[in-house]
């Protein structure tokens, strides 16, 4: 008798339990829209953005980076780039700063690779270069001046290391000693001529417009032998009238 009673009371307690209250007691499942955020260290997170910028850049150009963007990408809140960069332009620039840096440690990879003088003079031009074309959107945001702030101590301290660079191996042709920080006008005008000449041919190589030139030269003919040609002519003035 007690059995059937005991059977009797938990028969009618799940019976006048509600739907509502029971649907209480299970934790409400997960929306198909909900979007799982990655979970990251402070410090791993300012990393991720940074990575997550860097594809956004070379997929999207710059002008598909943007905060969102960014967030969107590392799959973390809205707010998470502002909160660690300020805004746009403290993202761009960090991340220029970057671009700067994989820049310099390719060229110097390059320099130390080189084992014959031409080659030593050759290694910075071609792996200039070779990183533009390797990382398009990034090379072309280390040198939109007008969206990146200098005064950030990471950009400025790499984009003067570049510039240190490229002094040093212009003086090491010349055979002197190259400051940065005060040129003589002969010196400003070597360094100005080869940056200039690179710069200018990576320009022209990434737009598209040195494959007029490229379809014109002997079948093969690559953009890197048409740069080298370049840097090793002797352009001998000719007389006035010719």
């Amino acid at each position: 008798m007690a059995k059937s009673e005991t059977k009797t009371e938990t028969a009618r307690r799940i019976r006048t339990t509600s739907p509502a209250s029971r649907g209480r007691l299970r934790p409400a499942p997960r929306t198909a829209s909900a979007k799982a955020e990655t979970p990251y260290h402070h410090g791993a997170l300012r990393e991720a953005l940074l990575q997550a910028a860097e594809r956004v850049l070379e997929r999207e150009g710059l002008a598909g980076l943007t905060l969102r963007a960014v967030a969107r990408e590392a799959g973390v809140s809205h707010a998470a780039p502002t909160h660690h960069f300020g805004d746009l332009t403290g993202l761009v620039s960090e991340l220029a700063a970057i671009g700067f840096r994989q820049f310099n440690a390719a060229m110097v990879s390059a320099c130390d690779a080189a084992t014959t003088p031409l080659e030593r003079m050759l290694a910075r031009p071609k792996a200039y270069v070779a990183y533009a074309q390797a990382h398009p959107g990034m090379y072309g945001l280390m040198f939109r001046t007008e969206r990146l702030d200098h005064s950030r101590p990471s950009l400025h301290e790499a984009a003067e290391a570049s510039f240190a660079g490229l002094a040093n191996a212009i003086g090491a042709m010349r055979q002197e000693q190259i400051s940065g920080d005060a040129l003589t006008l002969d010196q400003g005008a070597a360094i100005a001529r080869a940056w200039s000449m690179v710069h200018g041919f990576t320009t022209l190589l990434l737009d598209g417009r040195l494959k007029d030139i490229l379809e014109r030269l002997p079948k093969g003919t690559t953009a890197e032998q048409l740069l080298q040609a370049m840097l090793t002519s002797t352009v001998t003035p000719k007389p006035p009238g010719c």
